[in-house]
């Protein structure tokens, strides 16, 4: 996998937008979402806005979240827009940005399925004048405009001080650590990985835990998860723990697990805080997950966009290397935040979930232990 490494040449704290606060199921429906601008507010002039989100299967946020925070910050700044969802196909990616472009979208903002077809993308809107904004994933050679998103390296650094952290609470020595990676497509992937390795690398060295299987699912694919992982523990049934790249993948480890009776003993981490993920955590199957205020990157990524459709050019806090051209790329990155059992509450607090979709059934009792309000 290629090690491309994000640096930034300013604190993300210092978000020069001005911002205020606020990884599933498959599906096969792409649908479509717009707003037009309002025609009492004529100060707000500015093209319309193309959204390509990357599918419904790698992660249950594209749907339930950025979506649905994305159309709020579009309608906020009463400017047309379009959201549409590539469902993991290529040629439909390429296809809806090429119609969102004869439509009249002045700007692009895309989540690559992969750099290839992310710089197809790029290349063909820049040709025609339109900017584009890589949202959540750098294309790497692409050349955007912007690139919004998390600090992934940090990212990956939670998830591997989290196991850690999880194992010394279970006292296990010397436990054999699996690894179960994103898609290898995917650079954000690459930088997870960047992060948990540089945790667990030196543990793996000095002897206090050891390396076990470490493979990488395509296409963040949880059916492929699982198996893969069922793989695993055949060829190495003392597992002690599970670098699971995000909350999709790590339930895909949990299922298998729980077949062997093995919930609950080996800790699986996690990422993106879904409903599922946390409810993991409350059950005691997941060690933590890693929550990333999508709220906050919907409006980042919404206000450069809008600021772009009006012909500004915006500035960015900081900058991330594009390692394939050895570019900078203004960037706007936001800080990730570890989740266990004792600050899920977090999470319901921040609004990205609420009390009723968490609390239900037997989650009730376990919300109250965690103090949910």
């Amino acid at each position: 996998m290629r090690k491309g490494i994000l640096s930034m040449t300013a604190a993300a704290a210092a978000l020069a937008l001005g911002l205020t606060a606020c990884g599933g199921e498959s599906g096969q429906t792409t649908s479509t979402s717009s707003a037009s601008a309002s025609a009492s507010q004529p100060a707000q002039k500015a093209g319309k806005i193309g959204v390509i989100l990357p599918d419904s299967k790698s992660s249950a946020r594209w749907e339930t979240a950025d979506r649905k925070f994305l159309q709020e910050a579009f309608t906020a700044a009463g400017v047309e827009y379009d959201i549409q969802n590539a469902q993991n196909d290529k040629n439909a990616f390429q296809t809806i940005a090429d119609q969102m472009i004869t439509n009249g979208a002045t700007v692009l903002m895309i989540v690559n399925l992969d750099s290839g077809s992310g710089k197809a993308v790029i290349d063909k809107a820049k040709s025609q004048g339109v900017a584009v904004i890589d949202y959540d994933r750098l294309t790497l050679g692409g050349g955007a405009a912007y690139y919004v998103s998390f600090d992934n390296t940090k990212v990956g650094t939670l998830q591997g001080e989290g196991l850690s952290k999880c194992l010394t609470d279970k006292k296990a020595d010397k436990p054999i650590v699996a690894y179960l990676n994103g898609s290898p497509t995917d650079n954000n992937a690459t930088l997870f990985k960047a992060g948990y390795d540089g945790v667990l690398k030196p543990k793996f060295d000095a002897g206090e835990y050891v390396k076990g299987p470490d493979q990488d699912v395509p296409e963040w694919d949880n059916t492929q998860a699982g198996t893969i992982f069922e793989q695993m523990l055949t060829s190495e049934p003392k597992i002690a723990g599970v670098l699971a790249a995000n909350d999709g993948l790590g339930n895909a480890a949990i299922t298998v697990l729980k077949k062997n009776k093995l919930n609950g003993k080996v800790p699986v981490t996690g990422q993106d805080a879904t409903v599922q993920g946390l409810q993991n955590i409350l059950a005691g199957d997941q060690c933590m997950t890693v929550y990333k205020a999508v709220k906050k990157e919907a409006e980042a990524g919404a206000k450069l966009a809008v600021a772009l459709a009006k012909g500004e050019k915006p500035a960015a806090s900081g900058t991330v290397k594009d390692t394939t051209t050895n570019q900078d790329v203004p960037a706007e990155l936001l800080e990730p935040q570890a989740i266990f059992f004792d600050n899920v509450k977090d999470v319901v607090a921040d609004g990205y979930v609420t009390k009723e979709e968490l609390c239900t059934g037997d989650f009730a009792e376990k919300c109250t232990e965690a103090g949910i309000q």
